[in-house]
């Protein structure tokens, strides 16, 4: 079976950007409209991505300046439970503690705690403005992965959103050629037709 030259083939695929007498310049308009909606499309990605992973990254950082780390102590005994079924449970339990501000208030809490802990074990606990105990801000390898995850995830929706924008302006050019193509051919249409009903 003969196959066709790659040659030809990238002729055939790139006819809107060679000069030929049936290009039109819709043609050449729809030519340069994919390529621009490729383009925009991956640079919006990309950027999109950055984006939201510099905010991401802001954000944790806000995070980070709104609390801070006491060293706390448990006050009271923590018994050996069972950890929780779910896969998500890392088998923690809630306990009271109670740490001492550099001004020396006393203030107490509740801290989860491994299950066993004995009482006046000494831990660390965030604690926000309210001095309330709170979850510790993302930090480290952990935060520095959900920053890329997050820019990741933002990409393929926003480069998809840009192409999708260059494929309605496609489809309009499309429609826009199809009805030029139908008043030129209610034009040329009777005359042809006439020639060949001359000839048979």
């Amino acid at each position: 079976m003969e196959r066709t030259p790659p040659t030809t083939v990238t002729r055939v695929r790139l006819w809107r950007w060679r000069h030929n007498p049936l290009r039109r310049h819709s043609d050449v308009v729809e030519a340069w409209l994919v390529l621009v909606t490729w383009v925009l499309a991956l640079l919006g990605g990309v950027i999109a991505g950055v984006v939201a992973a510099q905010a991401t990254d802001s954000a944790f950082a806000a995070r980070r300046a709104q609390v801070h780390a006491v060293s706390a102590l448990l006050t009271d005994d923590v018994a050996k439970t069972p950890p929780g079924g779910s896969g998500y449970d890392d088998g923690r339990v809630w306990a009271a503690v109670r740490w001492t501000e550099a001004d020396g208030t006393v203030h107490t809490g509740q801290a989860r705690i491994l299950p066993g802990s004995p009482a006046g074990s000494r831990l660390t606990v965030w604690t926000d403005g309210t001095r309330r105990v709170v979850s510790p801000p993302p930090s480290g390898t952990g935060a520095t992965l959900q920053v890329v995850l997050t820019g990741a995830l933002v990409v393929p929706p926003a480069g998809a959103t840009v192409w999708a924008v260059g494929w309605l302006i496609r489809v309009r050019l499309i429609r826009r050629r199809l009805a030029e193509w139908e008043e030129e051919w209610e034009q040329v249409g009777p005359e042809w037709r006439k020639r060949s009903g001359g000839r048979g």
